[in-house]
């Protein structure tokens, strides 16, 4: 398996031998977003210049060639993102993250808790409940379809409706989709191998395969037979939200990994900002706007007070590092305010701007701040919140 290493937004080139047309062709057809393509030609040898697009992962692209597209960011500080986006925190689950060198290590470690949580939930057995059914039994069972009954009295069985008490619910469906999901990534090492099939055909016997999405994992309701499904929930929404554009079924095809570091970012923000922000205020994630029927927008985070609910700032997440900020994203943090009667707003980078922005436009003042990644992501959060919160008190 040849292997090519892209960073972020750092082009690499490749000679033009050593990657096929059809291959390239693949390439700019399903995958453009994450990595663009040039081809350069040089009295030495033409060469792809592959350049990645801001996403963390692999792409297979054929069983002897595949891109591993790797952070910009230190990958511990990759690990802390993802731990507070997905809420992994509160599942104390990722100590492990300190013996992880890689982002292959980080994925099978997931994967090897994943299967665990199943395997013990298993052995617990399997969170049932009762599942309204119709069918053609031999006996008497529930209630009986008197209608139908009369109207065919030579059909021996009968036509009931019953509650059945099923394991084949929408809980352990999501689970058995993610699972071959994974299986079909082939990013897992031979140590988790035999524990990701054990675990996928005990399931195969009690569960429908039906495909999900990361959207189903969300907003579940749990109770105390089934509180353990939480952590496995948010487990598989990792998952299945990263594997990639080219969802087709078959058991043959290799499904990508890609994490969009742009949603990972604006993500991390919301979470860690949720989990530190003062008494007194909160804040809401994704609000939407509707300006009429059609027309409508989503401002990345809402600062208020939860006593006045009065909003005290707008932020909108930005991962790139300009100079200063384009002209496209000061006028949408500017609607962003009006929209809100907000006289604060701010565009938030994951490193300093050669020129930070600060400047006000009637009531409203626009600036710019950093919550870094390079460094201690708990002491940046802490340095971003203060700044933030001295915005909010004027």
């Amino acid at each position: 398996m040849t292997i090519i290493k892209l960073t972020e937004y750092q082009p690499d080139k490749i000679p033009r031998y050593q990657i096929p047309e059809s291959v390239i062709d693949e390439l700019q057809q399903k995958y453009s977003n994450q990595v663009t393509v040039n081809l350069e030609y040089s009295r030495t040898g033409d060469y792809w210049q592959l350049t990645s697009q801001g996403w963390v992962g692999y792409i297979p692209l054929t069983n002897e060639l595949s891109i591993q597209l790797q952070p910009k960011v230190p990958l511990n500080n990759l690990f802390g993102m993802l731990d507070y986006a997905y809420n992994l925190r509160s599942f104390h689950i990722l100590e492990g993250l300190i013996d992880c060198q890689s982002l292959e290590e980080f994925y099978d470690y997931l994967v090897s808790i994943l299967i665990n949580g199943i395997r013990d939930r298993i052995r617990q057995g399997l969170y049932r409940t009762y599942i309204p059914t119709t069918g053609q039994l031999a006996y008497l069972r529930g209630r009986l379809d008197v209608q139908q009954t009369i109207q065919k009295p030579w059909d021996i069985k009968l036509n009931c409706h019953y509650d059945e008490h099923t394991s084949d619910i929408e809980d352990n469906q999501i689970i058995a989709w993610t699972l071959h999901c994974i299986s079909r990534t082939g990013l897992y090492s031979a140590k988790v191998s035999p524990m990701l099939r054990q675990a996928y055909h005990a399931l195969q016997n009690l569960v429908t395969l039906q495909p999900y999405s990361a959207r189903d994992c969300i907003g579940r309701n749990y109770n105390r037979l089934n509180q353990n499904y939480q952590r496995l929930h948010a487990l598989c929404r990792f998952f299945l939200e990263h594997s990639g554009p080219s969802h087709q079924t078959g058991s043959n095809t290799m499904l990508p990994f890609l994490v969009n570091m742009a949603k990972l970012y604006e993500r991390f923000v919301a979470e860690w900002l949720k989990s530190h922000l003062p008494t007194g205020f909160g804040i809401k994630i994704l609000e939407r706007v509707d300006i009429d029927k059609t027309l409508y927008f989503y401002i990345d985070l809402v600062l208020y007070e939860i006593a006045t609910e009065k909003t005290c700032c707008i932020l909108d997440t930005k991962y790139k590092i300009p100079i200063s900020p384009s002209r496209d994203d000061f006028n949408q943090v500017v609607i962003y305010a009006i929209t809100q009667d907000c006289q604060e707003a701010v565009l938030v980078y994951p490193a300093p701007l050669t020129q930070p922005l600060d400047v006000k436009i009637r009531d409203i003042r626009v600036r710019s701040l950093t919550f870094s990644l390079d460094g201690n992501l708990e002491e940046a959060g802490e340095l971003f919140l203060k700044k933030l919160t001295g915005l909010t008190q004027k």
